[in-house]
């Protein structure tokens, strides 16, 4: 089982990234999904989130306890989520928009620049798509595949086309990042670093002839 949080501030579209991605895995790629979500006072601009528990088998609590994920597209939503992430967890984080504090524990980060994407494709709103592409690379909890079949029905019609291509920008992102990850070369000392040298053992001292 897998506990997910997506969080940004209203009007990025962070409800649908919860919806999409449970009815993807629910519809088809044949596992369970339950989806909650929770928001400020203001309709946009507050700091908000849709909350998602995936598993194999039958999901018999919907809500998360201690979220594994978290996917994270303003700094306040980041800044009032991040506390509640696993120490072993995973951040996924809009490279613009968010400003990580210094590592803790084992938390891997992964950041991708969705909202520039978007802009660059002509509109920001695109943003939580190539987010969605994204997230799907790193995590491999849900297929591509089924993350675009979900999409009708759940993003505006005459926009379907320009969705999918901001969902496949973010996922090839995530695919040539972790490619980048594996090609790193093991840890060596650094040029302005020496080798450590290991000292002669004392021999004891000979006893003199007599």
């Amino acid at each position: 089982m897998s506990e997910i949080r997506f969080s940004g501030y209203g009007g990025q579209g962070i409800i649908r990234c919860g919806l999409i991605t449970g009815k993807a895995v629910s519809l088809f790629d044949n596992k369970f999904g339950t989806m909650t979500q929770s928001f400020g006072p203001e309709a946009r601009g507050s700091a908000c989130s849709s909350q998602l528990v995936i598993s194999d088998e039958r999901v018999l609590y919907p809500y998360i306890t201690r979220p594994e994920i978290l996917v994270s597209m303003s700094q306040d939503a980041y800044e009032k989520y991040e506390p509640d992430l696993r120490g072993d967890g995973t951040l996924i984080y809009d490279t613009d928009l968010v400003k990580p504090k210094p590592v803790r524990d084992e938390i891997k980060y992964f950041g991708v620049p969705s909202t520039r994407f978007a802009e660059e494709m002509g509109n920001r709103i695109f943003g939580n798509l190539v987010m969605l592409g994204f997230f799907t690379a790193i995590t491999k909890l849900v297929s591509p595949e089924a993350m675009k079949k979900a999409l009708p029905g759940l993003v505006p019609k005459r926009f379907l086309e320009l969705n999918i291509r901001a969902f496949d920008k973010g996922y090839d992102y995530g695919i040539e990042l972790l490619a980048k990850e594996k090609e790193k070369p093991p840890a060596m000392i650094k040029p302005d670093e020496k080798p450590p040298v290991s000292k002669p053992k004392k021999r004891a001292p000979r006893k003199a002839k007599s």
